[in-house]
């Protein structure tokens, strides 16, 4: 699968073909990554299981385990705020960015499909129903926003930080100066969280806009609002 998203986006000629290319890339490399570290503690558990030693973090017996659930992420919603002039008077360049989430418990990564976002639209809507089968009770579940400018080249370097901006204001006044100072730092150092397509193929550029992550306790059958973080690294 990662040899074809990388031979698709070097034969896109169009700019949206090559963003949901190089989304599948990063999908691909990120799950790729999650199979080789769950690959990796398993082996490390076979050892201290053959020399005698038990793993801090081994499961208990099976006939003591508890069952494993499933964990069903609907109606995800970002709200955006924009300026007056923006969206009521529709004054300004009409920037545009591709988004989509990144969903992880364990080693299962599912994503959303891939919106479109312009100064039209007031909240960023995820049609999807996400499902996990088989989480543990004390499950982790990691939801990561990535964002693409759908712009020429030329428009991508303040891509991110004008869509962060965006988020930073409808996060509440808290939340917002920790995303804008997370985001001030990152460009001082120039440790921008990006993930690049395989160096050998050129294309789009998905940057890490957010994150947060949930437990059993955020588990209801109503809506509930969480708060994004975004980090320097």
């Amino acid at each position: 699968m990662r040899d074809g998203a990388c031979k698709l986006l070097a034969a896109c000629s169009q700019r949206e073909q090559a963003l949901e290319a190089t989304k599948s890339l990063l999908v691909c490399n990120s799950r790729i990554l999650s199979y080789m570290g769950e690959l990796q503690r398993r082996k490390e558990a076979q050892v201290l299981e053959k020399t005698g030693r038990r793993p801090s973090d081994s499961v208990q017996p099976a006939q003591h385990s508890p069952c494993r659930g499933r964990v069903c992420i609907s109606d995800l919603r970002i709200p955006l705020m924009w300026k007056d002039t923006e969206y009521f008077k529709n004054k300004g360049d009409l920037h545009r960015w591709a988004v989509f989430l990144l969903l992880q418990i364990g080693e299962q990564i599912q994503d959303t499909e891939m919106v479109l976002v312009d100064r039209t639209l007031t909240d960023i809507s995820f049609q999807n129903n996400v499902l996990f089968a088989e989480a543990e009770p004390d499950f982790e579940l990691r939801l990561e926003l990535y964002g693409a400018c759908v712009e020429e080249e030329g428009a991508l370097a303040g891509a991110p930080k004008r869509l962060a901006t965006k988020l930073s204001s409808s996060l509440g006044r808290s939340s917002g100066k920790r995303v804008r100072a997370s985001l001030d730092s990152a460009g001082a150092s120039g440790n921008s969280p990006v993930l690049l397509p395989t160096p050998a193929v050129g294309g789009p550029r998905f940057h890490l806009l957010a994150h947060t992550t949930l437990t059993l306790e955020e588990v209801q059958d109503g809506f509930r609002t969480h708060d994004l973080t975004l980090t320097s690294h």
